[in-house]
C-alpha cells in the first residue's frame, strides 16, 4: 500500500467519530501502561497495612487497596501484564491462523483437508477447561498460559482467511495476475491480502478482547501467580472486599471495558475505511489444475510453426464416478511470428479451452490429457507450473474479455502496470514508471501520467481493454492470446483495439491468436483461420478461403447466420396498426 493511500485511510478512520473517539482511548491508555513508571510514583507490591482501604490523595489519586498498595500503580502496572499477555496470545494466533489459512485457501489439496480436521479438533475443545489442565501441568505463569490461549483461537483466524481465500482465489484479476507470470507468494501477497486485511482487523480486536477477558477471568478465579499486578488479580482482590470497599472494582472493571470497546469500535472504522478505498467485484471461480502426464500426439507429417504450435490436442474433465469427458479432441494450431490466426467458433465450441491449455491455466478439473503443445519450439503439455509461470509474461501474453473485472479495484492502473515489469525485468520503481507511460503512450492512451494515478472504476471500457493490451506488451512478449477482446466494447473502440493490434503485429512482429466468435473481426484483421466445432477443429485457411470458399457445412452455416447481406426488417408498429394496414 503506498504512502498516499495510508495517508487517505488514516484520515477516513480519524474523521469516523467512532475510530477517532476509540484511537484516542487506545492512545491514552497504551501511553499511560508504557509510561508507569513516570505517572505512579510507588511500586505497585509496595505494602502499607496502616493505609489499607484508604481513600483517594494527593500523594494516591485512586486510593489504597485491602494491603495499603497504590490503586493507581496497580491498575496502570497491571495494565502492562494484562495487555502484554493478549498481545502475546494474538501473536500466537496471527502466527498459527493467518498464513496457514492463506496456503489452506489459496492451494486446496491435502493440506487443506489435513488443516480443516486438525483445526475441527481444537475448536473441539473446550478453552477454558484447556487453561485449567495447563495450568496444572505448566505452572501459574500467566505467559505460557497465554501461548497455550493463542492455539487454541489459531482455528478462528485460519477458518475466517480460509474461507474468503477460497472465493477469490478464481477471480479474474487473479487469473490476469497469473498470466502476467507471478508468483503464487507475490499473488498472495499483493492482490489476496487486501480482501482479508479487513475480516482480520476485526478479528483481532475480538481475538484480542477475548484474550484480555480470559487472562482476567483466569486471574479473577485465582489461577494465576497471584504475586504479579493485573487487572484480573485486582477484580479477585475487589470482590473478596466488595462489602467493605465496592470502589475497588471500579478501576480494573472500568479499564478491562473501556480496551474492549476500544478495539472492536477501532477495528470497525478500521475495516470500513479500508472497503470504502477497495470495493469488491462478483466473484468468478476459476484456479489452476495440478500437473498431470500427457499421451504423446501422434506423428504428423506437416511442418510445425516456430512460435506456437499445437498438433493432436486433447482437454478432459474429470467426473464425479472418476472418468473424463473430453471437450476438445485432437486440434492441430499453428501461429507464426508476425501473424494473426483467428480461432473462431460458437460458444462451447472449445476455442477458451484451447486459449487456456496454451496458457497452462485451464480451470480446476481440467487437464490436457494428449497431444502436443511448443512455444518458440518448447514443449509445455504437462509442464509444471513454475516453468509455465517463467513463460507467462515474458513469451506469452494473455488479453481476457472482460477487462473491468481483470483490473484490480484496490490499485491503481499504474500499480498494476508496473508490477509485472518489476517482476520480470527487475527494474526499479522510477524505471518501471517510466515503462508504464511508454506502454500507456504505446497503445494510444492520452494523458498517460494522470491515466497512471487512476483506478478501474475512474476509466472506460474501451480504456481499460488498452491498459490490459498495454499490460500484456509490458514484457515484450512473443505470442498474444486475446479471449473476445472486443465483445463488451461498442463498435468505434472495437475498431480502434483492432486497429492497435494490427500495428502492433506489424510494428513488433507480434504473434496473436485471436479467440472470436465475431467473422467481423476475423475478416478486419485475421491472416488465417482455424474453424472450431465441438471442441475440433474443422476447417484451417486463409482468411480469404475461408470467408469466400469455406468447405465444411459447419463454416458455411457461419457464415450463413451473419445479417450483412439480410433485408431490412420493416419498422415496427403496434397490433392495430398492422391489424389496420392488412
Amino acid at each position: 500500500m503506498s504512502d498516499n493511500i495510508r495517508a487517505a485511510t488514516l484520515r477516513r478512520v480519524l474523521r469516523n467519530p467512532l475510530g477517532g473517539l476509540s484511537a484516542a482511548l487506545l492512545l491514552l491508555l497504551v501511553l499511560a501502561v508504557v509510561l508507569a513508571p513516570l505517572i505512579a510514583s510507588q511500586d505497585p507490591g509496595a505494602s502499607s497495612l496502616g493505609e489499607a482501604f484508604d481513600g483517594p490523595s494527593g500523594a494516591h489519586p485512586l486510593g489504597m487497596d485491602s494491603a495499603g498498595r497504590d490503586i493507581l500503580a496497580r491498575v496502570l502496572y497491571g495494565g502492562r501484564n494484562t495487555l502484554g499477555g493478549a498481545l502475546l496470545a494474538l501473536a500466537i494466533a496471527l502466527v498459527l491462523g493467518v498464513p496457514s489459512g492463506l496456503f489452506a485457501g489459496y492451494r486446496g489439496g491435502r493440506f487443506d483437508a489435513v488443516a480443516n480436521w486438525t483445526v475441527n479438533l481444537v475448536m473441539a475443545l473446550p478453552a477454558m477447561v484447556v487453561l485449567l489442565a495447563s495450568r496444572a501441568i505448566l505452572g501459574p505463569d500467566v505467559r505460557v498460559l497465554m501461548i497455550v490461549l493463542g492455539v487454541l483461537v489459531a482455528p478462528s483466524f485460519f477458518r475466517l482467511v480460509r474461507g474468503i481465500v477460497a472465493n477469490v482465489r478464481g477471480e479474474l484479476y487473479v487469473d490476469a495476475a497469473k498470466v502476467s507470470g507471478l508468483s503464487d507468494t507475490r499473488i498472495v501477497a499483493r492482490h489476496v491480502l487486501t480482501v482479508v486485511r479487513g475480516p482480520i482487523i476485526i478479528q483481532v480486536a475480538l481475538v484480542a478482547g477475548i484474550a484480555i477477558a480470559l487472562q482476567a477471568g483466569l486471574e479473577f478465579l485465582g489461577v494465576g501467580s497471584g504475586s504479579t499486578a493485573t487487572w484480573g488479580a485486582m477484580l479477585n482482590e475487589a470482590f473478596q472486599n466488595i462489602q467493605r470497599a465496592p470502589r475497588l472494582i471500579l478501576w480494573p472493571g472500568l479499564a478491562l471495558g473501556l480496551t474492549n470497546c476500544a478495539l472492536v469500535l477501532l477495528a470497525g472504522a478500521v475495516r470500513d475505511a479500508l472497503e470504502e478505498q477497495a470495493p469488491r467485484p462478483a466473484r468468478r471461480r476459476r484456479t489452476a489444475p495440478a500437473p498431470a502426464p500427457v499421451e504423446p500426439a501422434a506423428e504428423s507429417t506437416e511442418p510445425r510453426a516456430a512460435l506456437l504450435s499445437v498438433r493432436g490436442l486433447t482437454v478432459a474433465y474429470a467426473r464425479p464416478d472418476g472418468t473424463d469427458k473430453e471437450v476438445v479432441h485432437g486440434v492441430d494450431l499453428d501461429v507464426r511470428p508476425g501473424e494473426i490466426v483467428g480461432l473462431v467458433g460458437e460458444s462451447g465450441s472449445g476455442k477458451t479451452q484451447t486459449a487456456f491449455s496454451v496458457l497452462g491455466l485451464l480451470p480446476e478439473g481440467g487437464r490436457v490429457t494428449r497431444g502436443s503443445i511448443t512455444v518458440n519450439g518448447r514443449e509445455t503439455a504437462g509442464m509444471r507450473e513454475r516453468d509455465h509461470r517463467a513463460l507467462r509474461g515474458r513469451t506469452l501474453a494473455y488479453v481476457p474479455q472482460e477487462p473491468m473485472s481483470n483490473l484490480d479495484p484496490a490499485f491503481t492502473i499504474g500499480s498494476q502496470l508496473m508490477e509485472p515489469i518489476r517482476h520480470h525485468l527487475g527494474l526499479g520503481r522510477r524505471e518501471a514508471a517510466d515503462r508504464a507511460r511508454e506502454l500507456l503512450r504505446l497503445v494510444e492512451i492520452p494523458d498517460p501520467e494522470r491515466t497512471l494515478r487512476l483506478h478501474p472504476h475512474e476509466i472506460s471500457g474501451g480504456m481499460a481493454q488498452r491498459v490490459l493490451i498495454a499490460g500484456a506488451m509490458s514484457c515484450d512478449p512473443a505470442l498474444l492470446i486475446a479471449d473476445e477482446p472486443t465483445t463488451a466494447l461498442d463498435v468505434r473502440v472495437q475498431a480502434e483495439v483492432l486497429d492497435l493490434l494490427r500495428r502492433l503485429r506489424d510494428e513488433r512482429g507480434l504473434g496473436v491468436l485471436l479467440v472470436t466468435h465475431n467473422l467481423g473481426v476475423v475478416a478486419d484483421v485475421c491472416d488465417r483461420v482455424a474453424v472450431m466445432n465441438a471442441g475440433r477443429i474443422v476447417e484451417t485457411g486463409t482468411t480469404e478461403q475461408i470467408l469466400g470458399a469455406p468447405r465444411d457445412p459447419y463454416t458455411r452455416a457461419l457464415l450463413a447466420a451473419v445479417l450483412d447481406d439480410a433485408p431490412a426488417r420493416a419498422p415496427w408498429q403496434p397490433r392495430e396498426a398492422r391489424t389496420v394496414t392488412a
